[in-house]
């Protein structure tokens, strides 16, 4: 952003009349302070003068000012203070003036009134606009009564709206009940005041319901007036007539209409038949750019009218009897327009500045001035200050002078108001705009390089290029006022580095900015005109030439809207191909390369035409391409062209070209490179020292054509390798040397013969020289008497008869490697718990490695428990390996209460170094191992015996044993536990008072200080009791149990007979008993293949039998499926006489229930139920 900078002429000079001269001689402009810097207040956003707000809403009356220090804020209310902390109604938005006032469940027509906004600091005071509150309105209709109008046809007739003064005025409108504006046209019109007006009235404009709705903008409210009724009668109608003017009336008016406001005159006119209206000015002609015509030009709108629009208008009504006129007089008056309004001044201490506020407006307004909100016949007197009219002069203005001018300029139609301050300072300059920015523009067109300052006094800008050319005013350049430097037309030599230097008498600021002119963006090939078949593909072509540095962007329209979003369409990096074209892709298509800076475009028009008829395709390989030729021979590259064989209905999409190296691969044809379907020839990069013959095949979707017969051979020229070899690696294999190897180059990479390889390597960072040895048809090469494992820069270069090839990358490599030299030092070991140590070392130094460090071995063995003597045990030896450069590694797995023995040794690829000075650790007591074994011995009929072994490891000092035991009976529960511990001596021991033939399960543990380790278990089973088998009676055997069961069989059978024979006659169920029994019924269904009943379910659950289905509500009804025969008929007509016993009879008839399911909250009946299963 450009920020204008003042007058850099402005200097005190003895002598008013010398200083108004200098100062009226060059435009003032605003200047921007930047934040930073002190600075009075400076209003940035207040509401409009006139606000009308909705009482539904809060009032929100903006003000928010700027300034160094940030100002603070008050309020007045119709000319008084108004203290908002004292309303809690009224919120002050944080860091502004804004006022939000809550109107909720208040009147809001409290908080009317005329405000205004005050924000200061101690640089001054700005005030803002009087702003206006008032309420919106919208008003009802007052009641009246409308007299039904009865009128003849032909006479003219006006229907008054007169809506109720509302704030803001209503819209208007006429509708009839059923909500339906009523239909206007030449010879009915609603006019500017709402009145509907009928230049001759129609027997179709009979009706009772003319309905003049009021809409009320703010509160979105619509009034409506009582409906009129009109009766057109058509006994003795009225004939023709000649124009008269319905509104205005007379043969002339006048109108006031304010400057830059709209001007709406109007004449509606009467008459049979009905007038035409034209509209004309007397000695001047209508504004055509700022008229339009309204309401069947019975409204003629001139809008943004000025002095110019006043005069006389004419309107001329005219029908087949004669015309009629009315003149309407229009005066324009202004409320007061800035012709200019007061800015800022920043002025240097001793400088001298103006402030001019320049107002017009009919009748002239009147100007006050103000500072700080004062008016200045009221301020302390200041003798540097001369007010002058419309002018205020400053003259020698001193540090702390800095203040805020108010201009009012006001006549009977308005006012205006504008702050303006006076800041004086004393600032070195500075630049705003940003530093490094780069500018790009398009050749031949307009450059402008910014350089925005702030100073006081005003910095003067000059320019250079490229640091040095110091750039003056002219052809190309121009420096502007504002410190921009603008290039007429920029061309590429104007590209490079710009420096604008700021200077005063306070300090110099310089910035540097970059122009960059690029080429404009042309489009090569146009895409063309074409006529195409339905059904067959469209290609257009857009071939563009761009800046290489611009990204470019392709885009196609259609008929300048975007492309189908259809697959048929295909855009392509410079083309647009359409497949399967139809009638409606017919249209103009446009190509738009477009880059940040510029764009092209190109358009052509694509054609449809109707397919002719075709017999049927057959689709074939293409024939091979023939007459092979070869053209623009160099040294690495040729063309070759061909001509397509037959495609055989079937386009070709793609041409491959391969070769035969008939020098280094005879018989071996390689792919070379593949052109497009269209294409006829190809530019072959060729390589040097090949003796090339090429072939071509074709392509299409069925597949490749045979190849084409091979082209004359071409041989190329040798040359000096165009690469070196790949894969480049040093390795050391043994202590003392450094194998150098590599992928060596093909013959067809060696473009020339004898081919070599020059071989190159030195010490990093020791020796200077290079050493080189050359080698032929190898692919390594040892190098011997090399320090142990050191880097080596490498270098292999391939090397022909005509030369070397390019400078090869330099690869790092190690001579090789062997055994370390040094083992690890201070080794510690911290023990963390009973199974896990931690061991620290010092690491070995690098050159001690002696190769590539791989990490670290410990080895550590269990020499034996710290409870066994001396070489008692020994254990296995174990190794863990640290990677990398560690110097602490972790050892799980240990056995606790163990005295332990560890060495360290360091890795590298060749191998391990020697052990450090072993280190002994013991670990602390664990939990033990179980018990070795748990036998029980000597059963008997309440005691066992129990013996055991005490664990393989105890882990620690054994502390003794914990005996656990239950009973378990013949459902497998387990009985009550008991426990019973033991010394560590104890192996044995002998339980009694047990019960006879009884399962005992048994849970045996050792322990430590540490805790009790897992458990063995065991089971073992009591000798039963056969000593007295008296107390053992089989009640199965005795007599008096056998003729019990006998008795409960017979009992059983008789009950079942008698159920039986019950159920073939049929019983009684009293219908009360049924009732009662609705409590938690079961029924089961008939089964589905023979209609019988399945059996009866008692079970807990009254689950339905399997394949049985339930009522359609959910419930199965014990109680109605016991022995009611109803159930066994097929329909459902079945009674029951007085005591409730079945009378119906078994009826073939079928009555199928048409309900979905019980719609009754009462329990279903048996028949119910049944049908409700069918």
């Amino acid at each position: 952003m450009i920020h204008p900078i003042m007058d850099r002429n402005r200097k005190w000079m003895p002598g008013f009349g010398a200083v108004l001269l200098i100062l009226l001689s060059h435009k003032t402009s605003a200047l921007e302070v930047p934040l930073d810097l002190p600075q009075p207040p400076t209003i940035t956003l207040q509401s409009p003068k006139d606000y009308i707000f909705d009482p539904r809403e809060n009032i929100v009356i903006h003000c928010e000012a700027k300034g160094k220090p940030h100002p603070s804020f008050s309020w007045t209310r119709n000319g008084t203070h108004f203290d908002v902390e004292k309303d809690s109604k009224v919120l002050v938005k944080p860091g502004s003036g804004t006022l939000v006032i809550d109107i909720s469940g208040e009147k809001a027509e409290a908080y009317e009134g005329t405000y205004q906004c005050t924000a200061h600091n101690e640089h001054g005071t700005a005030v803002s606009n009087n702003i206006v509150i008032r309420q919106s309105r919208s008003p009802l209709w007052s009641k009246e009564r409308n007299e039904p109008i009865v009128v003849q046809m032909g006479v003219s007739l006006v229907l008054q709206c007169r809506p109720p003064a509302g704030l803001p005025p209503p819209v208007i409108f006429w509708m009839d009940n059923n909500f339906q504006r009523l239909p206007l046209d030449k010879r009915v019109s609603q006019a500017l005041n709402g009145d509907l007006y009928f230049s001759n009235v129609l027997p179709e404009d009979s009706r009772p319901d003319y309905i003049c709705y009021a809409r009320f903008p703010h509160t979105q409210t619509i009034q409506q007036k009582q409906p009129i009724s009109v009766t057109v009668l058509n006994k003795s109608p009225m004939g023709e007539r000649r124009p008269g003017f319905m509104t205005p009336l007379g043969i002339t008016s006048t109108q006031m209409v304010l400057r830059g406001e709209t001007l709406e005159l109007e004449c509606i006119a009467d008459g049979l038949p009905t007038p035409e209206m034209s509209w004309q000015k007397d000695g001047g002609e209508l504004p055509s750019s700022r008229m339009s015509f309204h309401n069947f030009k019975k409204t003629l709108k001139i809008s943004d009218v000025n002095e110019a629009d006043a005069g006389d208008y004419r309107c001329t009504a005219t029908n087949s009897l004669g015309t009629a006129h009315h003149i309407i007089k229009v005066t324009v008056k202004a409320a007061p327009f800035w012709v200019s309004a007061p800015r800022n001044l920043i002025l240097a201490p001793n400088e001298t500045g103006i402030l001019t506020c320049r107002v017009s407006g009919e009748p002239k307004p009147k100007i006050s001035w103000f500072v700080n909100g004062i008016p200045l016949e009221n301020a302390p007197v200041d003798h540097s200050r001369k007010v002058d009219g419309d002018t205020v002069i400053l003259s020698n203005v001193q540090s702390g002078s800095s203040a805020v001018y108010q201009c009012n300029a006001s006549n009977e139609f308005g006012y205006l108001m504008a702050n303006a301050f006076v800041n004086v300072l004393a600032e070195a300059p500075r630049v705003l705009t940003p530093p490094n920015r780069v500018y790009q523009v398009i050749t031949n067109n307009p450059a402008l390089l910014h350089c925005a300052s702030f100073g006081s006094p005003i910095p003067t800008i000059t320019w250079f290029k490229d640091s040095q050319t110091s750039i003056k005013n002219g052809d190309p350049f121009v420096i502007h006022e504002n410190g921009t430097l603008e290039i007429h037309v920029a061309q590429p030599l104007n590209s490079g580095k710009y420096t604008c230097i700021a200077t005063n008498n306070l300090g110099i600021k310089e910035n540097h900015v970059y122009l960059e002119v690029k080429e404009p963006t042309r489009i090569l090939k146009q895409p063309e005109y074409k006529v195409v078949q339905k059904g067959m593909s469209a290609v257009f072509e857009c071939k563009v030439k761009h800046d290489p540095s611009l990204v470019p962007t392709m885009t196609w329209l259609k008929d300048d809207g975007e492309l189908p979003d259809d697959e048929r369409f295909d855009v392509d990096t410079d083309s647009l191909t359409i497949k399967d074209v139809t009638d409606g892709d017919e249209g103009t298509y446009t190509c738009i390369m477009n880059t940040t800076l510029d764009q092209d475009s190109a358009s052509a028009m694509l054609t449809v035409v109707e397919a002719t008829p075709t017999p049927a395709i057959v689709h074939e390989k293409p024939d091979p391409p023939t007459d092979l030729e070869l053209t623009d021979q160099t040294e690495r590259s040729v063309q070759l062209t061909w001509i397509p064989g037959d495609e055989h209905n079937s386009p070709t999409q793609k041409f491959l070209i391969q070769y035969e190296d008939l020098l280094h691969q005879p018989g071996v044809w390689i792919n070379l490179t593949e052109v497009a379907g269209t294409s006829t020839t190809a530019q072959l990069n060729l390589s040097p020292h090949v003796y090339y013959s090429f072939r071509v095949l074709a392509v299409n979707h069925v597949g490749y054509s045979q190849p084409s017969q091979p082209s004359s051979q071409y041989r190329t020229n040798p040359a000096a390798p165009d690469e070196n070899p790949s894969d480049v690696q040093g390795v050391g294999a043994e202590p003392g040397n450094l194998v150098i190897s590599w992928t060596p180059l093909t013959g067809f990479q060696s473009n020339g013969p004898n081919l070599e390889y020059k071989v190159q390597w030195r010490q990093k960072d020791v020796d200077n020289e290079w050493s080189s040895e050359t080698v032929a048809n190898v692919s390594q090469f040892v190098v011997s008497g090399t320090p142990t494992y050191v880097p080596y820069e490498i270098k292999v270069q391939a090397v022909n008869y005509y030369g070397s090839g390019p400078e090869p990358e330099v690869v790092i490599g190690y001579s090789g490697e062997d055994l370390p030299l040094s083992a690890p030092e201070s080794v510690q070991v911290m023990v963390h718990n009973s199974t896990l140590a931690e061991v620290h070392w010092e690491p070995v130094s690098f050159p001690s490695v002696r190769g590539k460090l791989q990490g670290y071995k410990v080895y550590y063995h269990r020499e034996r428990g710290l409870h066994e003597t001396e070489g008692e045990t020994e254990q296995q030896e174990q190794v863990l390996t640290f990677s990398g450069n560690r110097s602490e590694g972790r050892l799980p797995g240990l056995q606790p209460y163990s005295l332990y023995n560890l060495s360290i040794r360091v890795l590298n690829s060749k191998g391990e170094g020697p052990p450090s000075p072993s280190k002994t650790f013991e670990t602390p007591e664990g939990v033990p191992g179980p018990p070795s074994f748990l036998n029980v011995i000597n059963p008997s009929l309440d005691s066992l015996t129990l013996e055991w072994g005490p664990p393989m490891n105890n882990n620690g000092r054994l502390a003794g044993y914990t005996l656990k035991y239950q009973p378990v009976n013949n459902t497998n529960e387990l009985g009550p536990v008991k426990v019973m511990t033991f010394l560590a001596n104890e192996t044995t021991t002998t339980l009694g008072n047990l019960n006879s033939s009884m399962l005992y399960k048994f849970y045996l543990s050792a322990k430590t200080i540490k805790g009790s380790g897992p458990i063995i278990t065991e089971e073992a089973l009591t000798v039963m009791d056969t000593a007295v088998p008296s107390r053992q009676v089989d009640i199965a055997t005795q007599g008096w149990f056998i003729g019990l069961m006998c008795a409960i069989a017979l009992l059983i059978l008789v009950l079942l007979i008698v159920c039986f024979i019950k159920r073939n006659k049929g019983g009684k169920y009293p219908v009360k008993e049924k009732e009662d029994a609705h409590q938690d019924p079961e029924i089961q269904p008939m089964k589905e293949d023979d209609g019988t009943f399945g059996e009866y379910s008692d079970t807990e659950d009254h689950k339905p039998l399997k394949g049985s289905r339930t009522p359609s509500n959910g419930t199965v009804r014990r109680d109605e499926s016991d022995d009611s025969l109803v159930d066994y008929g097929e329909g459902g007509d079945g009674q029951f006489n007085e005591d409730g016993s079945f009378i119906g009879q078994y009826s073939g008839k079928k009555e199928k229930d048409t309900h979905e399911g019980n719609e009754s909250s009462e329990a279903p009946s048996p028949v119910n139920a049944m049908n409700s299963f069918v």
